[in-house]
């Protein structure tokens, strides 16, 4: 830098004497003029191309110092990359001679299972060989000595299993025997109905003109038609039953017919005779219609005064909200609903129901098999209750059979114990040998005696005793 000055300067001065020079030469002032202006544009011109070198110098310096640093650093990473190469090269090699290592282990770990599969099959099947004879040799034993107390303990169990299906057996025998004779006794039904609707019709004229023994009457043709469904008087209907009312007073209805569940359905009897049997004998066909509206007349009454005696809401009975109006004359029941056919929801706005022979025997009778299911299932419930005491008194005998096998292991073990202390190694054989050699009188054979190996199957009866702590698998 200070040679580039040095350079400069003396140029210039060199420059300076020769304009002096050549003006003094010249001797012309405009020439002299010229050469200050030359000087002081080549002085501005200097010192604009002193700060440029001087910025080009600076950039210079700076480079070769960036140069130098990226000089080093391409070095260090030179020298980092040639380890790092050689760290891979080390890594590929381990990795190489693990792998190597690798598959010969798995290959040993291959042997090694084929090897424990082979003898796990081998000793498998000497277990099941060993096991199949010491069963056949000890069973037989074990079965003779336990055959008899085995006997004496389920023979009670057997009974009791033997008398349980037996009733089973006599329940579904005699439920399938009633569903068969149902269809028949319902044809039965009908005729019983047309059979006493003559006997009805011929007892007309011996009932006309005395309301109490009309009713009466009508009250033997409805118990008639509650037995002949199959109900039992006392136990599935009741006859004039008194009860009270919410007002207390004294209500008498004819029959109470008593359902499963505590429920009810109230039956009363109303005989109307009198116009019917005119109008049966009427000569031509006015007399005959007056005769039967005289008689839908008798049927409303009876129907008014059994709706305000209001049956349905006697305490302690549950019914339904109407009561059965049972007519026992079916003619005088069909005639009544043939001249007026509105009579029928006549009665039931007022909840009575108007019911004959033929029309409430099917009422009746489903009643009737409602009772023979609530029998069934009754019976049904003592059955399974008696396979619940069955199935405890099985779980009892397994305890016990469970306590007879810890028993018979017990004693083996205290057998083996003492055949041990007698016939072992230290045991008294040996210590009494000297004396059968000392003694004459000892001349009897010491007899062998071995250890015994028995197994008892107690795991199956410990998991049954189990359930029933449990409570699972019961009935």
């Amino acid at each position: 830098m200070n040679e580039i000055y040095i350079f400069y300067a003396v140029s210039f001065f060199l420059c300076v004497i020769c304009a002096v020079l050549l003006g003094v030469v010249l001797n012309d002032k405009k020439t002299i003029e010229s050469l200050k202006f030359s000087k002081n544009e080549f002085e501005n011109l200097s010192i604009e191309q002193k700060v440029r070198l001087e910025n080009e110098a600076l950039r210079a310096q700076e480079s070769k110092e960036i140069n130098a640093n990226l000089t080093q650093k391409l070095e260090r990473k030179s020298i980092e990359n040639d380890a790092l190469e050689d760290e891979i090269l080390n890594l590929k090699t381990q990795i190489s001679s693990l792998k190597t290592t690798l598959e010969e282990r798995e290959k040993i770990q291959l042997a090694k299972e084929e090897n424990f599969v082979q003898v796990k099959k081998n000793l498998s099947t000497e277990f099941e060989n060993l096991a199949n004879k010491i069963f056949e040799e000890k069973s037989a034993n074990f079965n003779k000595n336990s055959q008899t107390s085995l006997e004496l303990l389920l023979n009670p169990l057997k009974e009791q299993i033997q008398n349980f299906q037996k009733r089973t057996n006599e329940i579904h025998d005699k439920t399938q025997q009633n569903s068969l004779n149902l269809e028949n006794e319902l044809k039965k039904v009908l005729d019983i109905g047309l059979g006493m609707s003559r006997e009805a019709s011929n007892l007309t004229n011996a009932l006309k003109g005395n309301n109490k023994i009309a009713g009466n009457w009508g009250e033997m043709q409805l118990e008639a038609t509650l037995q002949a469904a199959g109900l039992v008087k006392n136990e599935q209907y009741r006859a004039q039953e008194s009860f009270k009312s919410e007002s207390g007073a004294r209500m008498v209805p004819d029959f109470v017919v008593y359902l499963p569940d505590n429920k009810h359905i109230i039956i009363d009897s109303k005989v109307s005779l009198v116009a019917y049997e005119v109008a049966m004998s009427a000569v031509n066909e006015n007399e005959m219609k007056a005769a039967l509206s005289e008689h839908v007349k008798s049927v409303k009454s009876h129907i008014d005064e059994l709706s305000k005696k209001n049956y349905s809401m006697i305490e302690g009975l549950e019914s339904p909200d109407f009561v059965m109006m049972f007519m026992p004359i079916e003619a005088a029941y069909i005639e009544a609903l043939k001249y007026e056919r509105e009579l029928f929801g006549y009665g039931y706005e007022r909840k009575v129901v108007l019911v004959s022979h033929t029309t409430l025997m099917p009422i009746l009778r489903t009643v009737a098999n409602l009772w023979r299911i609530e029998k069934g299932n009754k019976e049904a419930i003592q059955i399974a209750a008696s396979a619940g005491e069955i199935y405890n008194k099985i779980c009892v005998v397994a305890q016990d059979l469970n306590k007879l096998g810890a028993t018979l292991t017990t004693a083996t073990r205290q057998y083996n114990q003492v055949v041990t202390s007698l016939a072992g190694r230290q045991g008294l054989y040996g210590k009494t040998q000297r004396f059968r050699q000392l003694s004459q009188k000892a001349t009897q054979n010491m007899p062998e005696v071995g250890e015994l190996e028995i197994e008892v199957e107690s795991a199956k009866l410990e998991n049954l005793s189990k359930k029933d702590d449990d409570g699972s698998d019961r009935l």
